[in-house]
């Protein structure tokens, strides 16, 4: 497989949960203002959407949508643990962090990365970020994870969109199970694997 990526984009969130599975796979890295790979290929011509991530299987299909490769990949490696059963009650709580990842925390902070013109209304996206944040907070406290006792997708996606915070200057010094959350999925190797491939760390 490939994983198409930029460095620190959301394509974090499917390259740790690869190196999370073990299974076998390169890295592409994707100029995103040119569109291109980095051989001067037209990243267009496989995946007209344009943006990361993107995982070219090995028959060549791409499949493309974070929250959608990263359930792909751990079901690849159901071993890992990485995803609850299909059908588990436990699944659809995963998707249900997913999906709150995609469109409450990453849609904003995709609002302020990508649109300068928006400056007037970067604080009012800053305000709904952080009162998304602190939900995310009160739902930690006293847990490890996200979803059951064990390290899932939604917590490799749930990172990689609390790790913009930094670019923002939003502080998290005073959410101590974020605070804690963060540094415990930090400290996974397949995590520190992945930032320093990115050139993160």
């Amino acid at each position: 497989m490939k994983l198409f990526f930029s460095p620190a984009a959301c394509s974090l969130s499917p390259h740790i949960v690869l190196r999370e599975s073990g299974l076998p796979f390169e890295l592409v890295r994707i100029d995103m203002v040119a569109r291109k790979t980095a051989d001067g290929a037209d990243y267009l011509q496989l995946n007209p959407k344009g943006q990361v991530p993107a995982l070219q299987l090995d028959d060549g299909q791409i499949i493309t949508e974070g929250p959608v490769i990263v359930q792909y990949v751990a079901d690849r490696a159901p071993e890992k643990k990485l995803v609850p059963a299909a059908g588990s009650i436990e699944r659809y709580r995963v998707q249900e962090w997913l999906n709150f990842t995609c469109s409450e925390i990453h849609k904003n902070f995709g609002l302020i990365f990508k649109f300068a013109a928006i400056e007037d209304m970067k604080p009012a996206l800053i305000g709904l970020i952080n009162e998304r944040i602190r939900y995310v907070e009160q739902q930690l406290e006293g847990k490890d994870f996200l979803v059951g006792n064990t390290f899932t997708v939604a917590d490799a996606y749930m990172f990689t969109a609390l790790s913009w915070c930094k670019f923002l200057q939003i502080d998290l010094s005073s959410l101590p199970s974020i605070t804690a959350y963060n540094a415990r999925i930090a400290a996974r190797p397949a995590v520190i694997a992945a930032m320093q491939a990115e050139g993160l760390m």
